[in-house]
């Protein structure tokens, strides 16, 4: 057996506790186990390294030479740790941005790059808010541009500092010729209800959202019969081929074959947020990406307004 940093805290941990009873507490083991544990490493460093007796334990001449050497290097592995988390989180000149699938987070790339030319922005999309946060808390990424269901708190609340960007409403989104969606009968909106034989279609998510659109569809009187969580091209698609209706927000571009109308009465809210490390060097500069982020956000509102009568999106939550 190799003598791994986990033993050596095993080693340490017996002798501050001074007996396997109370170590294996501190540890969270059962004594039994720690037993085993401590007789391998014994065996692979060659010697006891304990005198076990009546009053609980002591160290041998051996044990004292690997707990004079743990007492060094335990200290300066977690120093090591703190100095790379501290390293990750100032991390190099540029951003590091994470988000969910979407035209928002394309169009603040954008804005960066145009501001400041020649320093680097790169980014990392997944459909878990969690995800991306926990990169943003790690220090792995710089920013998180994420959204949350209605009033809910984003991920990582005791780590990250968070900045609404902006809300939209929760649209439904339809085959262009869809009864509701036809140009010779327009909408201003639709009620959930009309929509109650309908199958759905949105992305994946690890937040609320999915609670918060079966809780509004109880209010409105009916079950969804089927809901096809998948990624955003296959939920645009269920939905241009009409095997689908769709949930969306207002400031996707126009696809063709799909149209958007918004929700009556508002049920479900999307809310945009920013996050980051407040340790961390972008620190001093979220201000200026929140600003970035609002810009995009209203020049993504306006293009998808200005496609047409029609609009149209992708789906939400995390698309």
């Amino acid at each position: 057996m190799d003598l791994e940093l986990r033993h050596l805290k095993i080693v340490r941990a017996v002798a501050d506790a001074g007996s396997l009873t109370r170590a294996a507490t501190a540890l969270g083991l059962a004594q039994p186990a720690l037993s085993t544990q401590l007789k391998r490493i014994e065996r692979a460093l060659g010697g006891m390294l304990f005198v076990r007796g009546r009053e609980g334990v002591r160290p041998t001449a051996l044990g004292e030479l690997v707990l004079e050497r743990a007492r060094v290097l335990l200290p300066a592995v977690w120093e090591l740790q703190e100095e790379a988390q501290r390293f990750a989180r100032q991390g190099a000149p540029g951003y590091r941005l994470g988000g969910t699938h979407g035209p928002l987070l394309g169009a603040l790339v954008d804005r960066l790059a145009r501001g400041e030319p020649g320093v680097p922005v790169t980014t990392y999309t997944s459909w878990s808010e969690k995800e991306v946060a926990g990169s943003v808390a790690d220090g792995r990424l710089d920013f998180a541009l994420v959204g949350v269901c209605g009033e809910s708190a984003p991920p990582e609340p005791g780590r990250l500092a968070w900045m609404e960007v902006a809300r939209d409403p929760v649209h439904v989104m339809l085959a262009e010729d869809h009864p509701l969606a036809l140009a010779r009968a327009p909408r201003e909106s639709v009620e959930l209800a009309e929509l109650a034989a309908e199958a759905w279609t949105d992305v994946p998510g690890d937040g609320c959202f999915g609670d918060c659109f079966a809780a509004a569809c109880v209010r409105a009187g009916f079950t969804p019969a089927c809901v096809y969580e998948t990624d955003t091209a296959s939920c645009v698609h269920l939905v241009q081929v009409g095997r689908a209706v769709g949930l969306c927000r207002a400031t996707f571009p126009v696809t063709p074959g799909v149209v958007t109308r918004p929700l009556a009465g508002t049920p479900l809210v999307w809310r945009h947020v920013l996050g980051w490390h407040p340790a961390a060097r972008v620190a001093a500069r979220a201000a200026d990406v929140l600003g970035h982020a609002r810009a995009a956000h209203a020049e993504a509102l306006a293009r998808a307004a200005g496609g047409s009568g029609l609009r149209a999106a992708a789906p939400s939550p995390a698309a």
